[in-house]
């Protein structure tokens, strides 16, 4: 940008450059964390109570309210004239002091009608009976004021009671940051972090005791008396957002300057290397900046050193207007030249928006032990959070990416993870979610329960998030009566702009019919077969992403089934050793009649055309004559029943139970032709 002034001598040159951000959110790109979110990140006191919460399970009374939450993620609170909100008793502060804090963001413009009545922000009134106003906050004739009644049992004079501000914001139908610090009596406004003091205060007396209740409305003020029927009256008509009080501490200048900071801007481009003559100024929001100077050409470089600023990691895209005006001054004269001015658009594209990860293990079997110890269970032991973002500017194309762009893992921070009981909710008696208060010191951070399930809040690193979630506990006292538990566990960044996926986490209990997931199995005898289960928890250790719980029913057969088999080896195995046994055995009885016959010196011819079965039927009753004499208690029965199997044998497997009797090893065709008998089981 260059300025010619045709060579006409000129005493200076003043230069105005307005960025135009009132479309943007709440008059420019800021922060859309939640306002307990900011006030953390900005070292604000705790204790402040929000009037204004997003409407949800517990904090229902703004449900009626509409909403205006599609700028960015802006919760913004839109009043008509017709709607108000009354603040459960639970929630108003009960111990306000001489000193307290209320802030709010409000856009407001000139009341209608020629006689404008009051509009009320936030009114503290009695509920029934009567009709008196304890404090309020509201808007007349483009007036802010602030009613502080005090109570009769804590002054007994004419005290200040109404303090005034007559100031252009208040009906310029634009965003601004407006916090009351009262240190009564003083009482001092601040608006976009600028200090005013008020034009007007009015005393009164203080109100008499009484046991009327009093009612804290948000959007108008409650009549509860003097009335046929109680309603609302006086309604505010603009929007709010972030309504709070904080009772008990005021808030510091340096904390109010966060909390309304923009994060976009005017700059100055190297302002060391900027000519010493030249003044510049910018306003607190640095939305102007004025330059001024004697030399044109030290005025058109310092113009071309201004720049446009945004830190937000995530900016709100759309365009951006700046208004440039010049007035140039002649030597002896107040305006020589009339110079036109300039309009520009600053282009905010659209950021690449990130993609929040969380991974871990999705299903856990556990003892029922492990849930009703002291410590419980930890939930998300193992749990990730990662953000990554698909690149598609130039730089990913140079680099030969595909059409999708580059993804990059990218560092920033949530404002929430909600961890939600699905299902029944928890029961108060018997099971509970715990997070230890140490595991957040030195953090951001905060946590709230409940039976539904757990929010943890505030603005951090992914990492601590990561290291807090993963101390969550689940504990059950009773976990005879709980076969399983699934929760899911969803993140958030900017108030929900950006969310995570929903990562849903399955406990399965394991009761006593399954403790065999923990036993190590040994079955006798060990000689033969060691049948080793492995436990649990190696399997956990070795496949993390898999469930290693097996039912009951399905455990029982599998052990049967392995009892079976090792019964019917062992049972083999014994009777082949049996068999080597009664074999051995045959081959003595056989030698002793061999050693009888020898000392006889009988010989004994075969005709071979005889039956051969008559000489075998008597060798038989030989043999069990010889059995008889040896041991009376034969069992008959035997013979019967093994046909294949000669009673020399049987008496050999009733001798093996009892006593092993000696071996003599010594060849015999008798025990030959034994040996080749067929013995089947």
């Amino acid at each position: 940008m260059h300025l010619e002034t045709c060579g006409g001598p000129l005493s200076s040159v003043r230069t105005t450059v307005e960025l135009q951000t009132s479309h943007i959110g709440k008059g420019c790109d800021r922060e859309t964390y939640s306002e307990k979110s900011l006030q953390k990140l900005c070292g604000a006191s705790s204790g402040s109570t929000d009037l204004l919460p997003a409407p949800g399970a517990t904090t229902n009374w703004t449900a009626s309210l509409v909403t205006d939450s599609g700028r960015d993620s802006d919760l913004i609170f839109r009043f008509d004239g017709r709607q108000a909100a009354k603040v459960p008793d639970w929630l108003v502060p009960q111990n306000l002091t001489d000193q307290f804090t209320i802030a709010t963001w409000m856009k407001h413009g000139p009341s209608p009608g020629l006689r404008a009545e009051k509009e009320t922000l936030l009114c503290n009134s009695d509920k029934t009976e009567m009709n008196r106003h304890h404090y309020s906050l509201y808007v007349h004739n483009c007036r802010l004021v602030f009613l502080l009644r005090r109570d009769f049992t804590q002054v007994d004079t004419f005290r200040p009671a109404e303090y005034h501000w007559k100031l252009e914001q208040i009906c310029d139908k634009e965003w601004h940051y407006y916090v009351i610090n009262v240190e009564f009596p003083v009482v001092t406004l601040y608006v976009d972090g600028v200090t005013y003091d008020p034009y007007l205060v009015t005393d009164d007396w203080p109100i008499h005791p009484s046991q009327i209740d009093v009612q804290l409305t948000v959007g108008a003020c409650w009549q509860g008396g003097e009335v046929a029927k109680p309603r609302f009256t006086q309604y505010f008509r603009g929007s709010l957002s972030g309504l709070t009080i904080r009772p008990g501490k005021i808030e510091s200048q340096k904390v109010i300057s966060c909390l309304q900071a923009c994060k976009e801007g005017l700059d100055i481009n190297s302002l060391e290397s900027l000519d010493k003559n030249i003044k510049f100024h910018f306003n607190p929001a640095q939305s102007i900046l004025v330059m001024e100077g004697e030399d044109l050409e030290n005025i058109n470089a310092a113009v071309v050193k201004v720049s446009y600023i945004n830190s937000r990691q995530f900016p709100t895209p759309g365009i951006r207007r700046v208004h440039i005006s010049t007035t140039v001054q002649c030597f002896g004269e107040d305006t020589c030249l009339s110079i036109p001015d300039i309009d520009a658009v600053v282009m905010v594209l659209q950021p690449s928006e990130p993609r929040i990860t969380i991974a871990g293990v999705e299903q856990l079997r556990r003892p029922a032990v492990d849930l009703s110890g002291s410590s419980g269970l930890d939930l998300f032991q193992d749990l990730h959070i990662a953000s990554t973002v698909t690149r598609t500017d130039s730089a990913a194309r140079y680099a030969g990416a595909y059409a999708g762009g580059v993804l990059e893992e990218i560092i920033h921070n949530l404002d929430y993870c909600d961890i939600l009981v699905l299902g029944e909710e928890l029961r108060p008696e018997a099971e509970s979610l715990q997070l230890d208060r140490s595991s957040l010191l030195g953090m951001h951070l905060d946590a709230t329960n409940s039976t539904s399930g757990m929010s943890i809040y505030g603005v951090d690193s992914m990492s601590n998030y990561e290291h807090v979630i993963r101390q969550v506990r689940y504990h059950h006292w009773l976990p005879a009566t709980l076969t399983q538990r699934r929760f899911r566990l969803t993140c958030s960044e900017l108030n929900g702009r950006y969310t995570s996926n929903e990562f849903k986490l399955e406990i399965g209990v394991l009761h006593d019919s399954e403790a065999g997931e923990h036993v190590n199995y040994m079955v006798a005898p060990p000689q033969y077969m060691q049948m080793v289960h492995r436990p649990s928890s190696l399997q956990h250790s070795l496949y993390p992403g898999h469930s290693s719980g097996v039912p009951s029913a399905a455990t029982v057969v599998i052990v049967m089934c392995i009892a079976a088999l090792v019964v019917v080896v062992v049972l083999g195995i014994y009777r082949i050793h049996l068999t080597h046994q009664q074999e051995a055995k045959l081959v003595e009885t056989t030698k002793e009649a061999d050693v009888a016959w020898d000392d006889s010196a009988l010989s004994i011819t075969v005709n071979p055309m005889e039956n051969l079965t008559q000489p075998q039927a008597s060798e038989e009753e030989e043999a069990s004559e010889e059995d008889e004499e040896e041991d009376e208690e034969e069992d008959d029965d035997e013979e019967e029943d093994e046909d294949d199997i000669t009673s020399a044998e049987s008496d050999d497997s009733e001798e093996e139970v009892d006593v092993q009797l000696p071996r003599i090893h010594q060849p015999s065709k008798r025990g030959n032709n034994l040996d080749k008998a067929t013995i089947s089981y």
